[in-house]
């Protein structure tokens, strides 16, 4: 028997309905998280180049605190709920029940190998589903600890992990789950969607694409350049929330690349490429990819390189050309093309030439201008005055929308990804409402009104 077959025939026992069940196996990962965290520091470490401060903060802790709120939450979200009532069947008790989907496959990126892999399973085990792991290939020692981590604690017939390359996750696309949830790029999530469209099998898809911030004239210019700098530079700008580019008003344009410049050297010295805990590019592909994009405009800071350890400096770039890779690509790297405009109409039209993004981030201490924003540009969340910190509110749900992604989860919104709501009428006694049944005459008009 393969593991699919093996967990769905466990989930067909119902044992993940319990909600106790789903309570230990929750408090089991909890612990299990605190008996390897330094195994997946030394891990994240070793794939990324990450701080054991960046790692605990960003991975270890964020995935924690999941755990931790579905922990407070579960048994509210698992109870069934009224369904209203209907003049259609007023004699009827209507009830909307939350139920898990079955086996759900989670595929998960290198960017933050044990945070983005893990965070889905909390979801899909608080829900009452099994679940099949896929950590990236590119974090290849983060990947090995999970391994060990879940396949050493848990059950395979309800969570298992597999490693592997592309061919492995092809594999599994080809398998019968129940659900998937792809945590990646653009170009592989459409893959995973036409896979998952051929056995109709609902997914999930957490994307990313070029994450816009907007800086106008009365923003608090120092506080803006520390912020962006951090959104920016988190993982070396390996975030799929990270902002991809820098609109900023002409008249604070170069007030703002200077603090940007002074809070680059506070955060990580004068030569972050050579900064221990300063993270690394992935890989040698992807490090080459950044570096060509160095030469796709004027640099005016930074763009200082370390191929024996693929670091990159923080960059601050100008003059990038529209058809330019950097602007027209997702960076995924520690490189900020800037553009100037002078009207807030021309930050707008920029966007919007753009595909809706995963994120967008403002900066301004004008209200009108706040209400613009989120009234005309679409995106599939962000934050004012600051960047990236929306991720991690539990009660948020986070997601892209159109080629940013599809779905969402966090908190709440995570236990409603890996759950079907099952809706179930039950009519109560003989009553009967005779005016549905044949044969049909003319409509009156109290029941035209009653059922508007």
């Amino acid at each position: 028997m393969n593991l699919i077959d093996m967990q769905q025939k466990f989930f067909r026992t119902g044992a993940t309905r319990s909600v106790d069940y789903r309570i230990r196996q929750l408090r089991s990962l909890y612990q299990v998280i605190l008996q390897y965290q330094e195994r997946i520091m030394q891990a994240l470490r070793e794939d990324l180049s990450k701080s054991e401060q960046e790692s605990y903060l960003t991975e270890i802790g964020m995935v924690l605190s999941e755990i931790s709120y579905a922990l407070r939450h579960l048994r509210r979200w698992s109870r069934p709920k009224g369904g209203g009532f209907s003049l259609a069947a007023p004699f009827s008790v209507n009830r909307v029940y939350p139920e898990p989907y079955g086996v759900a496959l989670v595929i998960a990126p290198f960017n933050y190998p044990f945070q983005l892999a893990l965070s889905p399973v909390v979801s899909a085990l608080a829900a009452g589903n099994c679940a099949i792991l896929k950590p990236s290939e590119y974090a290849p020692n983060t990947a090995a600890v999970i391994s060990e981590m879940l396949n050493n604690n848990f059950e395979q017939r309800l969570l298992a992990v597999v490693t592997g390359g592309p061919e492995v996750a092809q594999s599994l696309l080809g398998q019968d789950f129940d659900y998937i949830f792809f945590t990646g790029g653009k170009t592989v999530g459409q893959k995973v969607y036409e896979a998952a469209a051929r056995g109709m099998v609902p997914v999930t898809l957490e994307l990313g694409g070029k994450s816009p911030c907007l800086v106008d004239a009365s923003a608090d210019i120092e506080e803006a350049a520390r912020r962006i700098v951090w959104g920016k530079c988190l993982n070396a700008g390996q975030t799929c929330v990270a902002p991809d580019y820098l609109l900023v008003q002409d008249s604070v344009k170069q007030k703002l690349i200077a603090e940007m410049c002074r809070a680059i050297e506070k955060f990580y010295s004068a030569a972050p490429e050579q900064n221990p805990d300063y993270p690394r590019i992935i890989n040698q592909a992807h490090y080459e990819r950044l570096c060509e994009m160095l030469g796709e405009g004027t640099v005016v800071a930074g763009g200082r390189t370390n191929e024996q350890e693929l670091k990159i400096s923080p960059t601050i770039i100008e003059n990038a050309p529209f058809y330019s890779k950097l602007m027209n690509d997702e960076i995924f790297g520690p490189l900020l093309p800037v553009i100037e405009f002078s009207q807030l109409e021309q930050a707008y039209e920029y966007i919007s030439l753009h595909e809706r993004p995963l994120a967008l981030y403002l900066f301004t201490r004008r209200p009108q201008v706040e209400r613009e924003v989120l009234q005309k540009i679409q995106f599939g969340g962000g934050c004012v005055n600051d960047t990236v910190i929306h991720l991690c509110p539990h009660d948020m749900p986070f997601g892209g929308i159109g080629p940013s992604g599809i779905g969402s989860y966090h908190g709440k919104a995570g236990f409603d990804t890996f759950t079907h709501y099952k809706s179930v009428l039950k009519t109560r006694g003989r009553l009967d409402l005779q005016l549905r049944y044949p044969p049909f005459g003319k409509v009156s008009p109290l029941v035209q009104r009653l059922l508007r």
